[in-house]
C-alpha cells in the first residue's frame, strides 16, 4: 500500500517565467517536444521567444512565425484565476511526477481542485463509453478499492466506464483529464460530476487553452496524459478500435503496467480487452490483481529525482551553414526516421543536426512522431 504522502519535488516558476512559458507553448509550431528543445538550446523561455523569428527563418519558414503576446498570456492566466484554476509547470512541485518522464510531457498543465491528488501514486481506469451494467460496476469496484488502497484514480471524464471510475473515487481522490480547455468539459452532462471532483478531493487537468472546444484529434492527446500520470492503466471494456486501446498502447510505450478485464467473446465491447490479454496484459478479475501488481512500484520513489528547470546558461552552438542544412533536408523524406540515423547518415555533428531539426520544426517543415522519429513535412 502506498504511504499516501505527496511526493512534491521541484522548483517553482516565477510569475515572469510562467508568462514566458505560456507565451512560448502557445506560439505557432511549438509543441511540448519543441518547447523542451528550445529551452535546452536558448537557456530560457524568454530567450527562446526572442530567437523564434531567427530560428524559423533559418529553417525556411514561408512567413513570419506567430508569437503569443504578453497580453494573450495574461488574459489566459486571468481566465484561469477566474475559473479557480492555475497553471503548473513541469518542474514545479505540484506537477504529476510520473508524467514528467514521458516523451512530450506538457510544459504547463492547467489544474483545478486538490493539487495534492496530482502528486500521489495513480492508477488509470478507462473503458467503453457504452459500458454494460457489469462493466460499469466492475470499474467502480476497481476504482473504489484502489482509492482505499491509497491511489488516485485517473480517467477521461467520458461516459460509461470513466464516469463510473470517477464517481467511485470521489472521496479518495480522482483526476479528470480533459481533451479541451478546463472550461470546456466534454460531455456536457458530466459537468456536475466535474464540479464534484474539483470541489472535493479530486482534480481536473488540461494542457489545452481556456476556451478550447475538444475535437476528435484532441482525445488521443488526452489519453497520453492519462497513461503518463498513472503507474498502470486498467482497461475494463474496449472495442477493437477505441480510445481505451490507444491509452493502453501509450501506457506500454511509457513502461507502465496494463491490466485488462476479460469478457465474453460475443460482446464487441470486450474484443479489445481480450486482444490486450493476448498481447500480454495482466489478467484482471478483481481489485487485488491491480493493487498487488502496483505495490512494488508505488513503494519506490521512482520519479522524485526528475526535476526540470531552465538551464543556467545559453547554448553557444554556432548557427549551421546552408550546406549542412541542405544535407539534412535532402536526407529526410516522408518516412519517419530516428535522429541517430540522420547523424550517422550525414556524418554531421549531433549538435548541428539537432539545431537544424529545431529550425525546420519551427518553420513548419518537420513532423515529429511517437518515439522521437522525425520526417519532412510535404508541401501541399
Amino acid at each position: 500500500m502506498p504511504d499516501g504522502s505527496a511526493r512534491r519535488t521541484g522548483i517553482a516558476l516565477t510569475e515572469r517565467q510562467r508568462i514566458a512559458w505560456l507565451r512560448l507553448i502557445r506560439s505557432d509550431n511549438v509543441g511540448p517536444a519543441t518547447f523542451r528543445d528550445l529551452i535546452n538550446h536558448c537557456g530560457s523561455a524568454e530567450n527562446a521567444l526572442s530567437m523564434l523569428p531567427e530560428l524559423s527563418a533559418r529553417g525556411g519558414a514561408a512567413r513570419a512565425i506567430r508569437i503569443a503576446s504578453v497580453q494573450e498570456a495574461e488574459r489566459e492566466l486571468d481566465a484561469a484565476h477566474r475559473y479557480g484554476a492555475r497553471f503548473v509547470g513541469i518542474g514545479e512541485p505540484d506537477y504529476p511526477p510520473a508524467l514528467r518522464q514521458i516523451e512530450g510531457a506538457p510544459p504547463l498543465l492547467a489544474m483545478k481542485g486538490d493539487l495534492s491528488a496530482a502528486t500521489r501514486p495513480s492508477v488509470g481506469v478507462v473503458g467503453s463509453r457504452n459500458a454494460s451494467i457489469s462493466g460499469a460496476k466492475f470499474a467502480a469496484m476497481i476504482a473504489r478499492d484502489c482509492g482505499r488502497a491509497g491511489y488516485t484514480v485517473t480517467s477521461g471524464l467520458a461516459r460509461g466506464v470513466d464516469t463510473a471510475a470517477h464517481r467511485a473515487s470521489l472521496e479518495t481522490g480522482t483526476i479528470a483529464v480533459l481533451a479541451g480547455g478546463l472550461d470546456q468539459p466534454y460531455p456536457p452532462e458530466n459537468l456536475p460530476l466535474l464540479d464534484e471532483i474539483t470541489e472535493g478531493a479530486g482534480l481536473a487537468v488540461s494542457e489545452m487553452p481556456f476556451g478550447w472546444e475538444p475535437r476528435a484529434r484532441d482525445f488521443p492527446r488526452r489519453n497520453r496524459l492519462i497513461a503518463g500520470i498513472s503507474l498502470g492503466v486498467v482497461v475494463v471494456e474496449a472495442a477493437e478500435r477505441s480510445g481505451s486501446l490507444i491509452t493502453a498502447r501509450m501506457a506500454t510505450d511509457f513502461g507502465r503496467l496494463v491490466f485488462a478485464v476479460p469478457g465474453s467473446p460475443l460482446d464487441p465491447r470486450c474484443h479489445g480487452t481480450n486482444g490486450l490479454l493476448k498481447q500480454g496484459a495482466i489478467v484482471t478479475t478483481g481489485s487485488a490483481d491491480v493493487i498487488e501488481a502496483l505495490a512494488p512500484l508505488s513503494q519506490l520513489d521512482l520519479f522524485s529525482g526528475s526535476v526540470v528547470e531552465e538551464p543556467k546558461k545559453f547554448s553557444d552552438i554556432l548557427p549551421p551553414n546552408d550546406d549542412d542544412r541542405a544535407i539534412i533536408v535532402s536526407a529526410l523524406g516522408p518516412t519517419p526516421v530516428e535522429v541517430d540515423d540522420i547523424i550517422r547518415h550525414t556524418e554531421l555533428p549531433a549538435s548541428s543536426v539537432y539545431l537544424i531539426l529545431l529550425e525546420l520544426d519551427l518553420a513548419g517543415r518537420l513532423h515529429r512522431h511517437v518515439g522521437g522519429l522525425v520526417s519532412l513535412a510535404m508541401e501541399d
